[in-house]
């Protein structure tokens, strides 16, 4: 064959070779279309089951608007690619959603009518810079009856809930009347009359939030057979239940419902409610339990002892003295909440008091997940001992840590069986067929305090001009607001997890840069206390000074202030110096990541396909005897 020939053949085997390239990407982008591969570290683009669930049972269409400044966006990288991320995970529930989530995604321009309809949904823009001009990153939903639902700002610092929220917007939409919440409790939590005031009682501060959220229904302090319509159960301080409270309770769960239980070893807004009888045992301790209930579920709150805590213990003021530390009385922040919980994700500070502790029984197969938890330096005393101390100093004195946490509110998923396996207990009509065992997997809440649900631990209320004002210094009225916006929902949005982080910092540049200010925090330190020594020096000086119209330096504080200048523009050289170390050492490890990306990874590349190539061919060499 001739090298006009060959030469003819290996251009057409390039032509084909491109052309059959061509056709496989065209083929198998529509073959796999839709198909991703997440090697993400936390599956940040691959939605829960829950989540799928959901968009899967959507029955009607439902438009979601996204409002995203991206030209606005342009100088500002952090949210642009925040923006992105939002809309790609819109985009991933729309693939999941068999058309019944409809997704816009709009860009709205200052003075635009796409910018009015974003200020009409209720989204707000974030001014940034001096041009003025207002960044849109939020989202309006509508469903076929006209209901909205609206996040008017993706907040970047929320990110780990993002498909939480937009889950919950979906489902908000799907299912539009507002979830029911049963109260059952003997404190006067709700709005009415007292008659040793001779006026209206205002209601809790939780209660007056809980009705603008939900429809929350006053079921008294012993509940008969709880209707269907109720979503779930908020038992506060079950001090005086009879068996058929219990029963209707246990029924409830077994039925399906969600129940959210605040049991106390002491309950301090009992023993200050006028108005409450103190008819039981229970109630003269100031102690409430669901014994009854909690241990044929697998699971126990003991509110036989109080967990006291030196690492969270508060300062409160027993009549006219100082401040004292209280152990019982805790102040729970972040290192004592689940961080990747959506109840207690955002949260920053829970006040407690006299809190008991929530645990597991042995044999127990449910899944139990903690969101509140003392520290290492904590222990355990009888109820008894810590309740009404006229000094709770005195505990520091008895105080010995186990270096245990102790787990004061968790949440339980499973199947549970009844605490009446054999059916009501006696002189109880059922009113409806008695459950043996719960219609499938149900979530129960246990928190072992009932204070934190008072005003005291958590607001301030004032009167101004008539107005009843509520400030809150603590999260106790979010986190019950959370508890109940997660619980109420469906089995599939309880299961909705918060998620990782799209943003991947570069740890050895931090690393780097955390070493280099820590020098640097070093070095303005010394400068510092080299200022105040120099003050003081020249204070010194001033007051020895020995002309008498006190206008004029001395020798001695010329010479001062002038060895004083010197040092200083020594150390700020210095300061420079360790500044261009840190940009140069940074500099450097850029360049090494950009020869690793640019060239490294290329030639590596290469060299596997030539050694592929040599590879080949000494084969067909070895085939055909060719040397």
């Amino acid at each position: 064959m001739s090298t006009r020939s060959k030469r003819s053949l290996g251009g057409t085997a390039l032509l084909l070779l491109a052309v059959l390239f061509v056709a496989l990407t065209v083929l198998s982008n529509a073959v796999f279309k839709g198909v991703r591969l997440d090697l993400t570290e936390h599956r940040l683009y691959t939605i829960s089951p829950g989540t799928r669930n959901i968009l899967a049972s959507l029955d009607e269409p439902v438009n979601l608007y996204f409002y995203f400044s991206r030209r606005g966006t342009e100088g500002v990288p952090y949210l642009r690619s925040w923006g992105q991320r939002v809309r790609e995970m819109l985009e991933e529930f729309a693939n999941h959603a068999d058309g019944q989530l409809r997704v816009h995604f709009i860009d709205p321009l200052p003075f635009s009518e796409e910018e009015d309809q974003a200020v009409s949904f209720g989204l707000e823009g974030v001014g940034l810079g001096g041009s003025g001009e207002a960044i849109y990153i939020g989202l309006a939903g509508t469903n076929a009856i006209d209901g909205i639902e609206v996040i008017p700002f993706f907040q970047p610092d929320r990110e780990a809930l993002l498909e939480y929220d937009l889950a919950r917007l979906v489902w908000s939409l799907a299912n539009p009347e507002r979830p029911v919440v049963g109260l059952v409790t003997p404190l006067q939590m709700m709005r009415g009359f007292d008659p040793l005031a001779g006026g209206v009682r205002e209601p809790w501060a939780v209660v007056a939030q809980l009705e603008q959220l939900f429809e929350l229904r006053n079921l008294g302090a012993r509940p008969g057979p709880v209707d269907d319509e109720v979503d779930l159960l908020l038992v506060v301080h079950p001090a005086e239940l009879d068996e058929a409270s219990l029963y209707a309770i246990d029924q409830f769960v077994m039925r399906g419902g969600t129940l959210l239980v605040f049991v106390d070893p002491h309950a301090e807004a009992a023993a200050l409610d006028p108005l409450l009888g103190r008819s039981t045992e229970a109630l003269d301790n100031q102690a409430s339990d669901l014994e009854r209930l909690f241990t044929p579920w697998g699971f126990r709150a003991d509110t036989s002892t109080v967990v006291l805590d030196a690492g969270n213990a508060l300062m409160v003021n027993i009549g006219g003295g100082p401040p004292v530390r209280h152990l019982g009385m805790l102040g729970l922040n972040r290192a004592g909440m689940a961080a990747d919980e959506v109840i207690t994700a955002e949260l920053d500070r829970i006040n407690i008091a006299t809190a008991g502790h929530v645990a597991l029984l042995d044999g127990a197969t449910l899944e139990f997940t903690p969101l509140l938890w003392s520290s290492e330096d904590s222990m355990l005393v009888s109820a008894s001992r810590a309740a009404m101390l006229p000094d709770p100093s005195v505990l520091m004195d008895e105080f010995a840590p186990t270096g245990e946490r102790r787990v004061i509110a968790a949440r339980m998923d499973g199947e549970l069986p009844s605490a009446f396996p054999d059916g009501p207990p006696a002189g109880v009509e059922p009113g409806r067929e008695h459950r043996a065992r719960s219609n499938g997997t149900v979530s129960l809440l246990v928190v072992a305090d009932t204070d934190l649900l008072s005003d005291r631990l958590w607001v301030q209320v004032r009167s101004l001009l008539g107005q009843r004002m509520v400030q809150a210094f603590a999260d106790n009225g979010a986190f019950l607001v959370n508890a109940l916006d997660h619980l109420s929902g469906s089995r599939d949005l309880i299961s909705v997890r918060s998620r990782g982080s799209y943003s991947r910092p570069f740890d050895r540049v931090e690393e780097m840069r955390r070493e280099a200010e820590s020098r640097l925090r070093s070095q303005e330190q010394r400068l510092q206390q080299q200022l105040d020594e120099t003050e003081r020096k020249l204070m010194e000086l001033e007051m020895a000074r020995r002309d008498d119209d006190g206008l004029l330096f001395s020798p001695a504080q010329e010479a001062e202030l002038a060895r004083f200048q010197q040092e200083q523009l020594r150390i700020r050289r210095a300061l420079r110096e360790v500044r261009r170390d840190l940009d140069a050492s940074i500099e450097q490890l850029g360049t090494r990541l950009k020869l690793v990306n640019i060239v490294a990874v290329p030639l590596l590349v290469a060299f596997v396909a030539l050694g592929a190539a040599l590879w080949r061919q000494r084969r067909r060499r070895l085939a055909t005897g060719t040397p």
